[in-house]
């Protein structure tokens, strides 16, 4: 295992010993797009072969998924896990467990935590942490500033000692401009990516949805996009005179992607996701004043929806990221404007875009494949690939299974997903994470092999 690799923290388990017959294996990086056996062998992919040919070891389980599709596993860069100090709203259990019930084999948790992950202390704590506890492995990011306050910068080489795979201060922007080009200029020396939540302040003000016509119509204060768009075309020209390497979150409108094809056309070393409902809601949602819609930031207009979308098809952003925030009932069920930023969606990340994407025929299934497992590459993680020699990280995916989210509960500790209530193609029925067996729905049976 490499250093990059140990970054990633998951608890122990025991590997599987399992042979899938008849999936359909659609893999874009080993150009599989076909029918295949897969034998499972001690947690590692040992070998593929034609739909019938292969038989299970003794011990092994024997999984017919006939008609069910195999996907890498998929791999989300941008998830908040609540813990420490929030474990109320969700915590590292339940929350790489709700990953891994929505087909990812890793995730990146943010550090806006109580306390903040500023410290090395804390990260190693969480690290230990998550070796009892994590469902799948999982790797985090540090704060670039103390108690993200956008000031004092951490001792981002010492948290890079301790595991941190890269610095962020989501959840706020690093505001001035000084203090980001202080931390570029020490990423040099210690590595890592800075992600970046790109927001001026002072346009967002005290704004709760997109500013357009549907804030107008309901009154509410609107985040205009040049709040984003302005941070991002600031922080890329950062970047290129630093030779810094940044990644911009949640990208949700055109302007930030004119100025990320800017900055990309120019060789500057920057990336960009994008998430679900962003993908695919616009701000007309807002309109039942149902507060699962608020997030930061917000959903912007159809316009800006279709450009994020035509940005992923073509590689200009370059992964999928659910930016999962749970948060308790109670907080949520409060006016809108008092309610809280953020939605769940590792439950619901692959089904929302499979039903409102590539059904309709916006995207091609094999984009949103590869979108959602190109987060690894941000921080330097081996991409998932479903080829002879692997971990096994993979997911099963029945494309015909339709399911209303939140009407069976949720595996998150937290129902604020934006996608409650909604019918959805494409369910999730197991997914194997660095070798090991971290979900299986109730519906997919399994048999000992018979020698």
């Amino acid at each position: 295992m490499s250093s990059q690799t140990k970054r990633m923290f998951g608890r122990e388990t025991q590997p599987a010993d399992i042979l899938i017959t008849g999936a359909h294996v659609l893999d874009p990086r080993t150009n599989l797009d076909e029918p295949h056996d897969i034998l499972i062998r001690d947690g590692h992919i040992a070998e593929l072969g034609e739909p019938g040919s292969l038989d299970a070891p003794k011990h092994a389980e024997l999984i017919d998924t006939e008609g069910v599709h195999a996907f890498p596993g998929f791999v989300d860069p941008h998830v908040h896990l609540r813990t420490p100090g929030q474990e109320y709203k969700e915590n590292i259990q339940t929350g790489t467990a709700a990953a891994a019930a929505g087909g990812f084999c890793a995730v990146i948790a943010m550090p806006n935590t109580d306390p903040v992950v500023d410290d090395a202390s804390i990260l190693r704590s969480l690290i230990e942490t998550a070796t009892r506890q994590a469902q799948i492995p999982v790797g985090f990011l540090a704060a670039i500033t103390k108690h993200l306050n956008g000031d004092e910068l951490t001792e981002m080489a010492e948290l890079r000692d301790a595991g941190a795979l890269g610095f962020t201060d989501d959840g706020k922007p690093v505001v001035h401009a000084g203090t980001l080009r202080k931390a570029l200029q020490y990423q040099r020396l210690c590595g890592g990516v800075i992600a970046l939540h790109e927001e001026d302040p002072n346009l967002s003000g005290d704004g709760a949805m997109h500013e357009g016509a549907t804030s107008a119509r309901l009154g509410i204060a609107g985040i205009p996009s040049l709040s984003e768009s302005t941070m991002v075309a600031r922080d890329a020209a950062l970047a290129g005179y630093e030779d810094a390497r940044v990644h911009f979150q949640h990208l949700s409108c055109v302007e930030s992607i004119e100025a990320l094809e800017r900055a990309k056309s120019k060789g500057i070393r920057v990336s960009a996701e994008a998430c679900p409902h962003h993908l695919t809601l616009t701000d007309d949602m807002v309109r039942t004043l149902d507060s699962r819609f608020k997030m930061n930031p917000p959903l912007r207009a159809e316009t800006d929806r279709r450009a994020l979308v035509e940005a992923l098809k073509s590689g200009l952003i370059d992964c999928i990221a659910t930016d999962h925030a749970p948060h308790a009932t109670h907080e949520k069920e409060v006016p809108f404007e008092q309610a809280p930023m953020g939605t769940t969606g590792l439950e619901t990340a692959f089904a929302a875009l499979f039903t409102e994407l590539v059904l309709p025929g916006e995207l091609d299934l094999e984009v949103i494949v590869r979108r959602m497992t190109e987060g690894a590459a941000l921080y330097g993680l081996p991409i998932p690939r479903i080829e002879p020699g692997q971990p096994a990280n993979l997911c099963l995916v029945d494309l015909d299974a339709r399911f209303e989210v939140g009407r069976e509960g949720y595996v998150s500790r937290s129902a604020n997903c934006c996608y409650h209530g909604r019918t959805l193609q494409g369910k999730v029925l197991l997914t194997l994470a660095d070798g090991t067996l971290a979900f299986r729905a109730p519906l997919l049976t399994a048999a000992p092999a018979l020698r």
